[in-house]
């Protein structure tokens, strides 16, 4: 079966992971099957994204709100995306896949902070796709670090008050040299952003579809893009613009 293609492919999809436990509960399994169901679905969205010619894929692994869950999810959480680093790192960088990681980093464990800065090293020469994973990610918290940041530049006398910009912010960001999401995509049903890339989904176009994430497919993903090329984006002007027509 041949890889389908678009018109217009987004440069950055931004996806929120949602609804394993409703998954699983639907089922009347436990919580964390779902979770672990929902690696599969990773795994296929990630190499979809790059059949499709998708350059950065963000995916919501693990909010900074997250911590407030039941200490046995959390624990399941944390322990399946240890399981998911040291198993598909190789293939990711077989596959000339770049890994690059947002969120806070000063409170985690030496343990997965260390495989997470080890999935960045290794795969940090990598030019196909980049998988971004927002692991102990919440956009406030995001912005108010990127501002204590420039504050002490203002206080330390290297930068003044009146230069910064919005440029300048998106400079201190967690993703820096990133660009901005063409597409957020949410699944499960649910509409809202819950505190993911709020600066950075300015002009992001929006997705919710039905699927809990464990359901959610390549025919789905597929269907998800088509939306979005069938799209006119003005960036606040008057003449539509693409993310990138396939042949240009």
């Amino acid at each position: 079966m041949s890889e389908r293609t678009f018109l217009t492919v987004p440069e950055h999809v931004a996806i929120i992971m949602d609804g394993n436990g409703r998954w699983a509960k639907q089922r009347g399994l436990p919580r964390t099957m779902g979770h672990r169901k929902g690696v599969d679905a990773v795994r296929e969205t990630v190499r979809a994204a790059g059949d499709a010619g998708i350059k950065y894929l963000t995916l919501f692994a693990f909010s900074s709100e997250n911590w407030r869950r039941p200490e046995t999810e959390v624990s399941d959480l944390l322990g399946l995306l240890k399981a998911f680093i040291r198993r598909d790192l190789a293939e990711l960088h077989r596959q000339n896949v770049r890994v690059k990681v947002i969120g806070d980093r000063l409170s985690l464990k030496s343990d997965i902070l260390d495989l997470l800065v080890d999935a960045e090293e290794r795969t940090k020469s990598n030019t196909a796709l980049t998988l971004v994973i927002a692991f102990n990610y919440g956009s406030r918290d995001e912005i108010a670090r990127a501002m204590a940041s420039l504050a002490r530049d203002v206080e330390a006398g290297r930068l003044r008050a009146q230069d910064i910009s919005p440029a300048l912010i998106n400079a201190r960001l967690d993703t820096a040299g990133i660009p901005d999401p063409d597409l957020i995509i949410r699944t499960s049903g649910e509409e809202r952003l819950s505190n993911f890339l709020l600066w950075q989904a300015a002009y992001s176009e929006f997705i919710f579809v039905p699927e809990y994430w464990p359901d959610f497919s390549r025919e789905i993903f597929h269907s998800a893009l088509e939306t979005f090329a069938s799209r006119d984006r003005r960036f606040g002007g008057l003449v539509a613009q693409t993310a990138a027509a396939v042949g240009t």
